[in-house]
């Protein structure tokens, strides 16, 4: 194993707290597309707060990445590798970011409370359109299968790193050493 740098301990807390989050809405989300899920009420009580709660730790993230940049990659990861890592993250952060801003807009075509606890609510950041409302859940639908398969990519590449390369990469994102 190689001694590749860590990243700073708030990059590292904060992703540990967003992935399970992210997980945990995988699921809800499956939960709430099951048809005829007798919990839907529930997982959409928990789905709205939970992807306004990512979207902020995703901007807090965002800024702090720019204060405390990640470690450069190993030298002994090919170029092409090393450009995908760096896409693979960009389009994560994106997605982050982009999904629950899909989702705040869609509730608002539909003129939908987004509810975050008891009387809080987050205004409407889009006109009352059923249109929209119909185009929006469809590219949140399409948003959330690329940000899964993007998740599993990562997952997958970590573990890659971790188990068969051994060369700190992993390391360097755990809070364990």
């Amino acid at each position: 194993m190689s001694t590749q740098a860590r990243f700073p301990a708030a990059s590292r807390l904060l992703h540990w707290l967003m992935a399970p989050m992210i997980v945990a809405m995988f699921f809800i989300g499956v939960g709430m597309a099951a048809t005829l899920s007798p919990r839907y009420e529930l997982l959409v009580a928990i789905h709205r707060p939970l992807g306004i709660a990512i979207f902020v730790l995703c901007v807090i993230r965002l800024v702090n990445r720019f204060i405390n940049p990640p470690p450069a990659l190993p030298d002994t990861i090919p170029s092409l590798q090393q450009f995908a890592a760096k896409a693979s993250y960009i389009l994560l952060y994106a997605l982050m970011f982009i999904m629950p801003l899909v989702g705040w807009g869609m509730l608002s075509a539909a003129r939908y409370p987004i509810v975050l606890y008891g009387p809080l609510q987050l205004p409407p950041i889009l006109p009352h359109d059923l249109t929209l409302y119909a185009w929006l859940r469809e590219l949140h639908t399409y948003l959330a299968y690329l940000f899964f398969a993007t998740f599993l990519v990562h997952f997958g590449a970590a573990l890659f790193h971790g188990l068969i390369r051994r060369d700190g990469v992993l390391e360097s994102m755990a809070s364990w050493r």
